[in-house]
């Protein structure tokens, strides 16, 4: 998959550190910047209005009350969209949504970045309980009827795609960036990053706990057995185990024993 333009070695995706303690910014600023996203007092006002009205109150009351007022601060939300107790959104002028998406409870959309497009997902996803959809200034397109599971993280400091009806189970981390190590005087934090992305086709299966490292990419109605790690290509139809990921079969191949209908009488 290509490099987004200006992100191999980007000096923007800093460590949260640099972000969070530089004296020379207000609290009111580095809020602003980390959270909301856009400037201005009362881009500030209504999101904090927003999620301290809304974000935390649970049952019935708190659906329609998140799905009445979320809609203020996010980019664009489709029909019968829900938002489970205690989302939280940053820069949520660049979520948008399509329609019949659910996000569960605990869930973290954060689309920061000074000018990437953030996060956009399709129809008829379902984002489970806990997962962290996380942009470094990078770019989440999720696809239609996508079901990501509880306690996933999709990370992207470039551009992470995901196909349609595209199956993620729980504990799955697609990480959309690395870092620098070529240095041994200083920390690995203070050495810089690279991102070329992740692009995973339509129908994928990915088991529990895999992991997608940056730069894979994954072909059509693959399946990625639990706890493989994929570092660089799987090709369509594969069933793909272990660490790294190695292709075991091909789906469209009859596996031992199976009998051709083409035999039969």
């Amino acid at each position: 998959m290509a490099t987004r333009p200006g992100r191999e070695n980007d000096p923007r995706i800093t460590v949260i550190q640099q972000e969070l303690f530089n004296e020379n910014r207000s609290k009111a600023d580095k809020y602003r910047e980390l959270f909301v996203g856009r400037p201005g007092t009362w881009a500030l006002i209504q999101y904090e209005l927003v999620m301290v009205l809304t974000s935390w109150v649970p049952g019935a009351l708190g659906l329609v009350l998140r799905a009445k007022l979320f809609p203020l601060v996010l980019g664009s939300v489709g029909r019968n969209v829900v938002f489970g107790v205690n989302v939280t959104l940053r820069h949520p002028h660049k979520i948008h949504l399509g329609d019949n998406v659910v996000i569960d409870d605990l869930c973290c959309l954060d689309a920061k970045g000074t000018d990437n497009k953030g996060i956009q997902i399709g129809s008829g996803v379902f984002i489970g309980r806990n997962t962290i959809l996380s942009c470094k200034n990078g770019d989440i397109v999720i696809d239609d009827r996508a079901n990501i599971g509880f306690n996933c993280e999709i990370f992207s400091a470039s551009r992470v795609h995901l196909g349609k009806d595209l199956l993620m189970a729980a504990y799955t981390y697609l990480v959309g960036g690395d870092h620098l190590y070529d240095r041994t005087d200083i920390p690995v934090l203070q050495q810089g990053r690279t991102a070329r992305g992740i692009d995973v086709a339509d129908n994928v299966w990915l088991g529990t706990h895999v992991v997608v490292t940056d730069g894979s990419t994954i072909g059509r109605d693959a399946i990625i057995g639990a706890g493989a790690v994929v570092v660089g290509e799987v090709p369509e139809f594969a069933i793909a185990t272990g660490i790294p990921a190695k292709v075991v079969r091909d789906r469209r191949d009859p596996g031992p024993g199976t009998r051709d209908p083409k035999d039969a009488n």
